[in-house]
């Protein structure tokens, strides 16, 4: 708990004429981050936009939520609309034709909705549905491709019916019993697809922490989502948490109502969203849940672990994605990483663009360690 003269320092700023007695070297490692959150808003001047500084903006927004309580944050928030620059950015044309809508603008401007009054929010839903239309053009054709393939693959039988033989693939299969004789191949083994008892061959669940630190993660999240929901052949659930749970499945079709559904910040409860993933597994063998979050678990572990552990068991397939993003090494609790992995579920950082291959591999049910580990991708388990 910070004491009150500490408080009055932050408050003032430091400085000879603060009268606090209080200089930066007293403060704690704590305090002293508070106090620099602090002076990068009120004693910086005053922008006229983002510009480069788009992925420090970000940053300090994840830093104000862990030093400040939300009463505090929502206050920043509302100053940072405008001494960022933000609010008069949204409302003149001009200004928003000098930027360059990307992924960290995106990210700021969602973490600030609620902040913004109606005609500021529209402007802030044009710019991230730029956004999430661009990430969409470029990771679709390798999802969709990824994804219908995995399932036709696992479709596929060595007994199937007569209707149900791939005659070409059976072909190629067997060209090594071609006979020369009658001028033809006999098959040793016949390629085809089981019969399909309905048009759904899987279901994927995406278990999305909202808080501040996943912004990124969230917007890539959505845009995959979107593009896995008009799949025909899966079906496709988003459920979005901090310390409540909320499923956004009705909004998949479209990435932008589902992100300014999403209210980013709050604390994370892993178990609790677990627990209603796993009411909405009725099909295990046909499950696939993926969980992203940074595992900064504050409901109950032990609780945690147990449930995926029991997801696990029920024959479902649980990958834990500790970031879904290009921004590097993310900030991780290492031990529920290395729990969840010793029992069955691998964690790791995957980007955007191996998104598809490790849906693939999951829907076929590989092994997912193998693959990453194909993909240089380190695991909680070679950690």
């Amino acid at each position: 708990m910070t004491d009150p003269i500490t408080r009055w320092r932050l408050i003032l700023g430091g400085g000879d004429a603060d009268g606090t007695g209080v200089s930066s070297t007293d403060l704690s490692v704590d305090d002293a981050a508070r106090d620099r959150v602090l002076g990068e808003l009120y004693d910086a001047p005053r922008r006229a936009g983002l510009g480069g500084s788009k992925p420090r903006v970000s940053r300090w927004l994840g830093d104000i939520r862990s030093y400040f309580p939300t009463s505090v944050v929502r206050v920043m928030q509302g100053d940072a609309m405008e001494r960022l620059g933000l609010r008069q950015m949204l409302l003149e044309p001009e200004m928003m034709a000098s930027v360059t809508p990307d992924i960290h603008l995106a990210t700021t401007l969602l973490e600030l909705k609620s902040a913004m009054d109606e005609t500021t929010r529209e402007t802030a839903r044009q710019v991230v549905r730029a956004v999430t239309d661009e990430l969409e053009k470029r990771l679709r054709d390798a999802t969709v491709q990824a994804v219908t393939g995995a399932i036709d693959r696992s479709a596929r039988t060595r007994r199937p019916r007569p209707a149900d033989i791939d005659w070409n693939r059976t072909i190629a299969a067997n060209l090594k019993h071609y006979q020369p004789d009658y001028r033809t191949v006999v098959p040793e083994r016949l390629v085809g697809y089981a019969r399909r008892q309905s048009q759904v061959e899987r279901d994927i669940i995406l278990c999305i922490d909202q808080s501040g630190s996943m912004a990124e993660s969230v917007v890539f999240s959505s845009v995959f989502g979107a593009v896995l929901a008009s799949l025909r052949s899966v079906r496709t659930r988003l459920v979005v948490f901090d310390t409540s749970i909320v499923d956004l499945t009705d909004d998949l079709d479209d990435p932008v109502d589902v992100l300014f559904g999403v209210q980013l910040g709050g604390g994370t409860d892993i178990n609790g969203a677990l627990a209603y993933c796993q009411s909405q597994i009725t099909r295990p063998a046909d499950t696939v849940l993926v969980l992203i979050s940074d595992l900064y678990e504050g409901g109950i572990a032990e609780e945690m672990l147990e449930r995926a552990h029991a997801v696990v068991e029920s024959g479902a397939t649980m990958v834990a994605l500790l970031a879904l993003s290009d921004s590097g090494a993310p900030s991780y609790d290492a031990g529920h990483a290395a729990a969840l992995a010793s029992i069955g579920v691998p964690a790791f950082a995957c980007t955007p663009d191996l998104f598809p291959d490790m849906m693939a591999a999951a829907i076929e049910r590989r092994d997912i360690t193998e693959w990453a580990s194909a993909n240089d991708i380190v695991t909680a388990h070679e950690r």
